[in-house]
């Protein structure tokens, strides 16, 4: 998997996603649900910055190819979890989706505390 790529889509995703907030949303979300929608967005920039970053500690031969899956698995998982589940409840109001927002909270705190474990252990 070219991580370091995928990154750099979710990172233009993100870009695209903010601006649709930013400028197709105004107005038609009340202030709660524009707010959940720009954290969305934060966790998404935040996160693929990981998944584009994370694959070059392999070539430089901090962590194995094996941990670089794992870890970027784990930030894609909580992309997908985390920022999903709140643009759908930022769109519809559904608040059902944020009980399943923690488990993608989850997988980010695993992906960090995985990667810290991998590059204090070398």
């Amino acid at each position: 998997m070219n991580w370091s790529g995928l990154g750099a889509i979710l990172l233009g995703l993100a870009v695209i996603l903010g601006a649709f907030g930013a400028h197709g949303l105004r107005g038609r979300l009340d202030a709660y649900s524009m707010g959940i929608y720009e954290k969305a967005v934060f966790y998404q920039f935040i996160h693929a910055l990981g998944i584009l970053i994370v694959p070059l500690f392999t070539r430089a031969g901090a962590i194995s190819e094996s941990a670089t899956t794992w870890v970027c698995g784990l930030l894609l998982t909580g992309i997908l979890i985390f920022s999903g589940s709140l643009y759908v409840l930022a769109l519809t109001g559904i608040r059902t989706f944020g009980a399943i927002t923690p488990i993608g909270g989850l997988s980010f705190i695993a992906a960090w505390f995985l990667l810290a474990f991998r590059l204090l252990r070398r």
